[in-house]
């Protein structure tokens, strides 16, 4: 397995072990399948795999108990383990403490190596503020309870520029792969912590599993140019491609995707010109597939009443682009954009109109997803 090195001390697997999407007992469930995900676990481990990665509310809060179970056998200082704190989930500074203390004794640790203020948009860096989260962690820092601190990301390019002037970070966590550097502008937020030099952690390279399967003329694409290797491989190497990328974080549900992961990672190719290429023409194929032509430029935005145009029809797309009749996911990940950012705020006042490139009725296209999510 690849490493990379971390503050000039720290190697680092070039693939991370996530427990956001870990094998469940059944598809009704978010109950882990502890054996399977046990022997996970020891794979991941044998094969070189030494930073691990949960959260408070990963599989309804079971997800750090089962890593700090699995990872029990094995010396504490052979391995990395992150976790992150949910400001949401907050009321008072004794509800972090109160977090923080529970996160130790599920995780079955005496510090974390790596620890997160969890998906920061200016909504949650509020909370965040208000609580004074990060003074927080900066004493359990000085405690040895903490060793780094970083925070994951969900907002725009500027707010990151806004949230790295406030405190100093060790890392960030970013959503990076082939469809988010522009859709999600990915781009520019990787830019932006690699000329600060700090060291980017990767989330979501296949994202949620999309780029795993695409759709038949993309996956082709990618198929006629390497028949030898997975669809999913080309995100992993994508997003592993980046040198201020320190780690690709991957949630694995099964065996196999652990080893497609491991044997992309394991004697690690960076893309060339011509992939690069390969990838952008399975991309065109890829959008051509969604139900809104929106391209994610922003022009439309900033709505008056807050609504995100993009991440609206960016959910929208996905979910049928993947064809799945199953709209839990899509309610799930419609979610994410927040209550006061989806369709259904929008009041028609038309100042967008004008402003969209692609010529897109986007308060007809904003009713009827609002609809939509509603039907549920």
């Amino acid at each position: 397995m690849e490493t990379r090195l971390f503050k000039g001390k720290e190697k680092i697997s070039l693939l991370g072990f996530g427990t956001m999407r870990l094998p469940r007992a059944s598809e009704e469930t978010q109950k882990i399948d502890e054996e399977t995900g046990q022997e996970m676990v020891d794979d991941a481990i044998r094969n070189g795999i030494n930073y691990f990665d949960t959260a408070y509310m990963y599989h309804e809060g079971e997800a750090e108990t089962f890593i700090g179970n699995a990872l029990l056998k094995y010396p504490r200082e052979s391995y990395y383990l992150a976790t992150k704190m949910p400001p949401w989930r907050a009321e008072t500074k004794a509800d972090v403490n109160k977090i923080f203390e529970e996160q130790l004794q599920k995780c079955k640790t005496k510090y974390f190596d790596f620890y997160l203020i969890h998906n920061i948009n200016k909504e949650h860096f509020e909370m965040a503020e208000k609580l004074e989260i990060y003074d927080f962690l900066k004493q359990k820092k000085a405690e040895g309870k903490i060793r780094y601190i970083g925070f994951s990301f969900h907002d725009s390019p500027d707010f990151l520029e806004k949230v790295l002037d406030q405190y100093e970070w060790d890392f960030a966590q970013i959503q990076l792969n082939y469809l988010d550097w522009t859709i999600q502008d990915a781009k520019r937020q990787y830019e932006i912590l690699a000329e600060r030099k700090i060291p980017t952690i990767v989330m979501e390279p296949v994202r949620g599993g999309s780029l795993a399967t695409l759709t038949e003329k993309a996956r082709n694409v990618l198929k006629n140019a390497d028949p030898d290797v997975s669809v999913a491989s080309w995100a992993i190497r994508y997003a592993a491609s980046f040198p201020n990328v320190l780690t690709v974080l991957s949630g694995m549900s099964d065996r196999e995707q652990l080893e497609d992961n491991i044997e992309t990672t394991a004697d690690f190719r960076p893309l060339t010109e011509a992939e690069y290429e390969t990838i952008e023409k399975a991309v065109r194929e890829y959008r051509a597939s969604f139900a809104v032509p929106c391209t994610y430029c922003r022009y439309c935005m900033e709505c008056p009443s807050g609504v995100h145009i993009p991440k609206v029809f960016d959910r929208y797309n996905q979910y049928f682009a993947r064809g799945d009749p199953d709209k839990s996911r899509f309610l799930s990940e419609y979610a994410w954009v927040g209550e006061k950012r989806q369709a259904h705020n929008c009041t028609k006042c038309g100042v967008c109109l004008s402003k969209c490139p692609q010529g897109i009725d986007i308060i007809k296209e904003l009713e009827k997803i609002a609809v939509f999510a509603a039907d549920k």
